[in-house]
């Protein structure tokens, strides 16, 4: 089995998702709330609103999330979410706009490993890396 990104948020997850989808590409996003639970679970004073589960796939890998049940941590250090484009000009349409609304913590332009990449923290407090695959020597 693979790694995949779990990712965790402050009851955004729904919007966040639908956006990571529209941007890149990915037809098959899957949201369920609270709401769509059965009755018979106790969600406690987590709204019926909140995901419990999303998921896309891109590029054949999966980017999964949920907003945090209450009082839960969603920020945990030390991840990011790392997407190779396939071209320069793609990387950089992705990051300028993961970048919308959030901060750049490495602006994206050519590096002596890539001719693209950069680091940034989007409007959802989820850190990414945009990078474009060298091509093998």
């Amino acid at each position: 089995m693979a790694f995949a990104p779990y990712l965790s948020f402050d009851g955004t997850c729904a919007e966040a998702m639908r956006f990571y989808a529209d941007l890149f590409g990915a037809a098959d996003l899957q949201i369920m709330t609270c709401a769509d639970a059965p009755p018979e679970v106790d969600r406690g004073a987590t709204p019926a609103s909140h995901v419990m589960h999303a998921q896309l796939t891109i590029d054949g890998h999966p980017l999964m999330g949920a907003d945090a049940p209450m009082g839960m941590a969603t920020k945990p250090a030390g991840f990011c979410v790392l997407h190779g484009a396939k071209s320069v000009e793609e990387a950089r349409c992705l990051f300028d706009a993961l970048a919308g609304g959030g901060r750049v913590n490495m602006p994206f332009g050519p590096t002596f490993w890539s001719p693209g990449f950069g680091m940034l923290i989007d409007r959802w407090s989820i850190p990414w890396i945009i990078t474009v695959n060298a091509p093998p020597n």
